[in-house]
């Protein structure tokens, strides 16, 4: 059986490494001053600096605003975790 996906719109925006618009965002997991992990449509998304601030949140638009001194931005696949638990799991209970 094939799996098809949909790929929902996600976009980020980051000006001077000082300010961020993220859209297509879920959830914001958490933050502090150091580290802000947001959940998107496209996986998780970890931003790393110093002075990072949430400015504005709208769950209902998916969109998040930050601010602060932007070092670093990576993502990671949720999808292809669960599914490596999963497959995990099921070759231990068989």
């Amino acid at each position: 059986m094939e799996e098809r996906t949909v790929q929902k719109n996600h976009k980020l925006v980051i000006n001077n490494r000082k300010t961020s618009m993220v859209t297509g965002v879920i959830d914001v997991l958490s933050f502090d001053l150091n580290e802000i992990l947001l959940e998107t449509e496209q996986g998780m998304m970890m931003v790393k600096g110093t002075d990072l601030h949430v400015n504005r949140l709208s769950v209902e638009k998916g969109e998040v605003d930050l601010s602060g001194n932007i070092d670093s931005v990576a993502y990671s696949d949720v999808q292809a975790h669960a599914k490596q638990q999963e497959n995990l799991f099921s070759k231990l209970f068989r």
